[in-house]
């Protein structure tokens, strides 16, 4: 029971703070995605439905606090969630060199998946623009900080803080 407060109020937090704090300590435009970083810690132990779900809800806050293009975060970070999630039994959770790995790939995909929705709502970024000014700099960044944060979420985890039953 407590997992069903305590991750909406992590993903809460994170998003207070990305939208305060974070957006501060950008590096050549590019801030890192502290709600991508929760949903990509907790697919990779519980799940590709759990990962795709609560990858959903951290999108749908994303763009409610965005105020446009509602649906495409939601999108892209619950496909994103999805993929980390069918990781969750193949892979050594214990390394941070592996979560750096997936963290760096999934936000590949998430950045990619949102990039082809707004090509398809006929807005026009050149692909190498999107490629290397956000994509492969966002995925860089948030790899870079998964060695601060997924030490403690792995903790919290196995202290029962995230536990909260099977969808």
């Amino acid at each position: 029971m407590l997992g069903l407060l305590v991750l909406p109020g992590f993903l809460l937090l994170a998003l207070l703070l990305q939208v305060t704090v974070v957006d501060l300590i950008h590096v050549k435009g590019v801030v890192p995605d502290l709600t991508f970083l929760l949903v990509v810690f907790y697919a990779f132990w519980r799940g590709q439905r759990e990962g795709a779900f609560w990858g959903f809800v951290a999108g749908l806050m994303k763009d409610f606090i965005a105020g446009n293009y509602f649906g495409l975060n939601a999108l892209s970070t619950a496909v994103a969630g999805y993929l980390v999630g069918w990781s969750e039994s193949r892979l050594y959770k214990d390394s941070s060199l592996v979560v750096m790995a997936i963290t760096f790939f999934a936000t590949i995909v998430n950045q990619s998946i949102y990039y082809l929705l707004l090509v398809y709502l006929q807005i026009k970024i050149p692909p190498g623009v999107a490629l290397v000014g956000v994509v492969l700099p966002s995925a860089v960044y948030n790899a870079l900080l998964v060695p601060l944060f997924y030490r403690k979420f792995y903790r919290l985890y196995l202290k029962g803080w995230f536990r909260m039953g099977q969808f």
